[in-house]
């Protein structure tokens, strides 16, 4: 395979290849970062209100349902052909991946520590922001690695709508000016930047957890070293 046309994007793409990546980059994290922000106030409300839990997880996973171009033509009246009308859809879809991933992450934290906190004089927001969420980081960084690996999959849909797909157009310049090098340069380029960013995801919950072992698992009440009676007391 010729290199040179392996990297020779075509001009009416109006992106150079690094261009591309940094397109697909934002239209990829840009909605993960969107639907986290919205993710962590739902996910409270529903452990609060645990009545409110199923709706909720009914609601994003029939949104989940919703083909991505059904969301492009409600949308396209409204935002047009441009990034937004990509990157909406996509934060909805990480809805179904994250509020899960934030319920369950909080509400396994032992109501022993809940109820320290709260003899400390934490209020509830507190009490979420400084001592459930730092427990539920495993949790949530695993819902976001799938979230953000199935965001950066379906932003070649975007090619769909005005060649909004960044990487993505790759694959309709590929059959347009019959250059299949196009289609391989998009696939690889895509899954090295899906490998890329799970990887980073891994190394900032290593970072944010640093009192788990490498594998990922709580140590067992066995390997902890027991703690003086009198530091109990």
């Amino acid at each position: 395979m010729n290199l040179d046309r392996f990297f020779d994007i075509p001009s009416d793409l109006q992106h150079s290849w690094p261009g591309l990546i940094g397109l697909h980059l934002r239209e990829a994290l840009l909605p993960v970062l969107a639907g986290l922000l919205l993710a962590l106030p739902l996910a409270q409300l529903c452990v609060r209100f645990r009545w409110l839990y199923p709706p909720v997880l009914g609601a994003t996973t029939v949104l989940y349902a919703v083909p991505s171009l059904a969301f492009f033509v409600v949308l396209i009246d409204y935002t047009g052909q441009t990034e937004l009308t990509v990157m909406i859809p996509l934060a909805v879809y990480s809805l179904v991946v994250l509020v899960p991933a934030i319920v369950d992450g909080v509400r396994s934290v032992p109501q022993e520590t809940l109820a320290a906190a709260t003899a400390m004089g934490f209020g509830p927001v507190r009490r979420y922001v400084q001592v459930q969420l730092p427990i539920a980081v495993p949790a949530i960084v695993a819902g976001l690695r799938v979230a953000t690996v199935s965001s950066i999959s379906l932003v070649s849909v975007g090619a769909l709508i005005g060649n909004q797909g960044a990487l993505g157009n790759l694959l309709a310049a590929a059959q347009k000016y019959d250059r299949p090098e196009l289609a391989v340069n998009s696939v690889l380029t895509t899954a090295a930047l899906a490998i890329l960013c799970d990887a980073l995801l891994v190394v900032l919950r290593l970072a944010l957890t640093p009192w788990m072992p490498r594998g990922g698992h709580p140590r067992t009440a066995g390997r902890q070293r027991p703690v003086p009676e009198d530091v109990i007391r």
